[in-house]
């Protein structure tokens, strides 16, 4: 069954899509430091390295069992092999200091990372937008974020804003992406 990571994981000849994205590194600092993240659709978790590495504890869900593989025996990061569209949701109550989500979108998760982001946590998310059906893949509309639809999300869940863009982008394969930091701030 096509996923709707599998639609949205880019395509590039060489490592560029093995890097993190330059979103989630300018914007990582925010994350309390030493906390916990969950990285959505982590595939071979390029992020979960990245947050690992760098003092956090990181709760790695993928459906790919073979991409998830390559995580094994990573310090700080526990995979779970999970579907997150149509199977339980693998992270229960559990809640996060961050939650990072790269080329993937499906909406009905929305309000559970919501739900799971603690207080001051920050959401780092980065993903399709319209627009990019005129490039490539993915171009259905359930895979792709309408104008302002993530902003207008963290308002809606009284997330605090802290950084919002929607662009065309050349790195690393040409695309049509919205990007959000925002924070939950302590009540």
């Amino acid at each position: 069954m096509m996923t709707a990571e599998m639609l949205a994981s880019p395509v590039v000849s060489d490592d560029r899509r093995l890097l993190p994205s330059a979103w989630v590194v300018a914007w990582m600092g925010w994350v309390p430091r030493g906390g916990r993240v969950f990285d959505v659709a982590c595939g071979s978790g390029r992020h979960a390295r990245l947050f690992a590495e760098n003092g956090f504890h990181v709760v790695a869900v993928d459906s790919d069992a073979t991409a998830l593989a390559a995580l094994a025996n990573v310090a700080n990061i526990e995979a779970r092999c999970a579907d997150l569209e149509f199977g339980p949701w693998p992270i229960g109550h559990e809640r996060f200091d961050g939650i990072v989500v790269t080329n993937y979108l499906y909406r009905p998760t929305l309000d559970r990372l919501d739900a799971a982001l603690q207080p001051d946590g920050v959401i780092i998310y980065e993903t399709f937008m319209r627009g990019n059906e005129r490039i490539g893949r993915p171009s259905r509309p359930e895979y792709l974020l309408e104008p302002n639809e993530l902003r207008d999300w963290a308002r809606r869940q009284g997330l605090d804003i802290l950084a919002f863009e929607e662009s065309e982008v050349q790195t690393p394969r040409h695309a049509v992406v919205q990007r959000l930091c925002a924070r939950r701030t302590a009540s």
